[in-house]
C-alpha cells in the first residue's frame, strides 16, 4: 500500500515537473514569435492554469536559463513586468544589416527618433526642426501605427504609440522610454566610433 502510494506520488511530481517543461518552451516560443516585449496578461493565456503568477515564474525561470546558456540571446524583464527575448547589444552592430525586420529610411527614422525622445511634441516644432519634408515622414509613421497625431489648436500633439513602444523594446512609461532611448543612442554611437577608429587605422 505504502509503495502504491509513493509511486502515485513520484507520477504526479513527474506530471508536474513535465508541464512546467511544457509551459516554459511555450513562453519562449511566445517570445520568440512575438519579437517584441510581451505582458504577463499576454503569456497566462497561453498555459493552464491561466495564471500571471506562473507566467512571471516561468519567465523569470527561461531568464535564468539563458543566463547559464552563454549565447547572444538574452531574456530581459523590462520595468513594466514585461518579458523579451533578444540579441544581446554587443552582438547587434555586427548583424544588423542581416536584419529581415522592415527598417524605416533614415529620414523618417530621425524624424521618429526625434519624437520619441521629445515627445509629447508639437508638429510645428517637429517640422521646424526637420524640415518640410517631415510632413511625409509623419504619414509614413502614422500609417505603420508608430504615432499618433491629435489636434490641439491650430497644431497637433504627435507621440508615440504603445505599438511604438513594443516594437522597439522600450518601456511603454515615457520617463522610462526616454532614459532608454538616451542610452541607445550613446550606446549605438560607441560602434561607429571604434569602426571610424579602426578604417582609420588600417
Amino acid at each position: 500500500m505504502q509503495n502504491q502510494k509513493e509511486k502515485l506520488s513520484e507520477q504526479s511530481e513527474l506530471s508536474g515537473q513535465e508541464k512546467f517543461k511544457h509551459d516554459l518552451a511555450l513562453i519562449e516560443a511566445a517570445l520568440y514569435v512575438a519579437g517584441r516585449p510581451l505582458d504577463l496578461k499576454t503569456l497566462s493565456s497561453l498555459i493552464e492554469p491561466r495564471s500571471k503568477k506562473r507566467a512571471e515564474k516561468l519567465a523569470e525561470t527561461l531568464r535564468g536559463e539563458y543566463k547559464k546558456r552563454d549565447t547572444a540571446l538574452e531574456v530581459l524583464k523590462l520595468d513594466d513586468k514585461r518579458f523579451v527575448l533578444q540579441l544581446k547589444s554587443e552582438y547587434t552592430p555586427r548583424v544588423r544589416r542581416l536584419s529581415l525586420r522592415p527598417l524605416l529610411p533614415m529620414g523618417p527614422l530621425k524624424t521618429l527618433s526625434y519624437i520619441a525622445y521629445r515627445q509629447p511634441v508639437l508638429q510645428s516644432q517637429v517640422i521646424d526642426v526637420r524640415g518640410e519634408h517631415a510632413y511625409g515622414h509623419l504619414k509614413e509613421l502614422e500609417d505603420q501605427g508608430l504615432i499618433i497625431r491629435e489636434r490641439v489648436g491650430r497644431s497637433r500633439m504627435i507621440k508615440t504609440t504603445e505599438f511604438f513602444a513594443d516594437y522597439f523594446g522600450l518601456s511603454h512609461d515615457l520617463r522610462t522610454m526616454k532614459r532608454q532611448l538616451k542610452s541607445a543612442f550613446e550606446d549605438f554611437a560607441k560602434p561607429e566610433a571604434m569602426r571610424e577608429g579602426s578604417t582609420k587605422g588600417e
